[in-house]
């Protein structure tokens, strides 16, 4: 063989691996656990897809957006933080014991908050090494809020109590007036709100028990408050979700409160326009935020996955992807999402997370 057929060969060689390596490329961008035909016909794309590292016999437990950081946690108390944009993981490591109860997953600064065997924790928000922790010998009830100089910690004695952060010294403590125990805690540099099973939404001074206002609802508060701007957004135990605005700093009027036709068990997921709640008997509802009229119910919505051009996609109770149109209250159309076995909630923007039941954590993104 001459020279020239020589180098003709190895050009082609080159070019069929060049080929192959490009098709290679081009599968594993639809290398999801959903396959192609199903995330075409709903539109959606695959943004990136990691495999974790889980035992066998271990499951994915939670999934959490916080800040642009994806959290997974297993049930046996292996966390995961992920860069959300990309999928690479950012640390990962064994939080607590099997089996050790968890409440909490907050951020502050360089720093998540959660409270591991009734143990205030900071984790180091970058490897997730425990870099302070301290037994209050209180019983921590709801998850701890901070600012920048004090903790405030909602207690079994019906209690909300502040620990200067410095040193957990405790500065003040505070109750509402019919003593009902306290279920949610927001705190800014300003002002501490807090929540109570008797219906109470209370707001204080941030550096002293001082009372800046207070609302009261029928039954006790379902789960965390959301804040959204100067409003303050929930569910309450008489089957209704209500709204209410601060306009000055002791002045609150309620905006709206929604007939849910079922007590919820979650706190409301809040967007731009849209308050979703979902109740065990009714399903997933959508609520325009700013009149508190019904956009839609779906009775076997389970949560909201994502939003995005005035649509809702919702992951149901039969493992399907609804999508629900936001201003005419239909359903365009549903697809097979019988592979997802966890997900995370994003009401920040059309970003898609869910996970099967081997690890597999994807991100999708409407394609239209």
């Amino acid at each position: 063989m001459g020279r020239s057929s020589r180098r003709e060969g190895l050009l082609f060689l080159a070019g069929c691996l060049l080929w192959l390596g490009a098709a290679a490329r081009a599968q594993d961008a639809y290398d999801c656990f959903i396959s192609k035909d199903l995330l075409d016909h709903a539109g959606l794309t695959l943004v990136w897809q990691n495999a974790l590292p889980i035992r066998a016999g271990e499951k994915l437990d939670t999934m959490q957006l916080l800040n642009e950081r994806l959290y997974v946690r297993s049930d046996r108390n292996y966390a995961w933080s992920l860069d959300r944009n990309n999928g690479k993981v950012v640390f990962s490591r064994a939080i607590a014991p099997a089996g050790f109860p968890i409440l909490g997953w907050t951020a502050f600064e360089d720093r998540l908050i959660c409270v591991l065997d009734n143990r205030i924790v900071e984790l180091d928000v970058n490897t997730g090494i425990e870099k302070h922790a301290i037994d209050l010998k209180l019983s921590v009830v709801a998850p701890p809020a901070r600012n920048s100089q004090f903790f405030y910690i909602g207690a079994s004695d019906r209690r909300l109590h502040a620990f200067r952060a410095k040193d957990m010294v405790e500065i003040f403590q505070v109750a509402a007036e019919n003593d009902s125990l306290v279920t949610s805690v927001l705190a800014d540099e300003q002002t501490v709100v807090f929540g109570t099973d008797a219906g109470n939404l209370i707001g204080i001074t941030a550096n002293g028990p001082r009372k800046l206002w207070e609302f009261k609802a029928v039954r006790g508060i379902a789960g965390p408050v959301i804040r959204d701007g100067n409003s303050f957004i929930f569910a309450a135990k008489d089957m209704s979700v209500y709204k209410v605005d601060v306009n000055e700093p002791a002045m609150l009027d309620l905006a709206w409160k929604f007939q849910a036709e079922g007590i919820p068990d979650r706190p409301p997921l809040v967007t731009r326009d849209i308050v979703y709640q979902y109740a065990p008997s009714r399903g997933l509802g959508a609520i325009n935020k700013q009149s508190g009229r019904a956009a839609w119910a779906l009775r076997e919505g389970n949560d909201l996955l994502a939003e995005a051009g005035g649509k809702a996609y919702v992951i149901t109770k039969q493992k399907t992807l609804a999508v629900m149109d936001n201003t005419s209250g239909r359903r365009l159309f549903w697809v097979n999402f019988a592979p997802v076995a966890n997900h995370a909630a994003n009401t920040v923007d059309a970003k898609i997370y869910v996970a099967d039941a081997q690890g597999h954590i994807a991100c999708l993104t409407p394609a239209r």
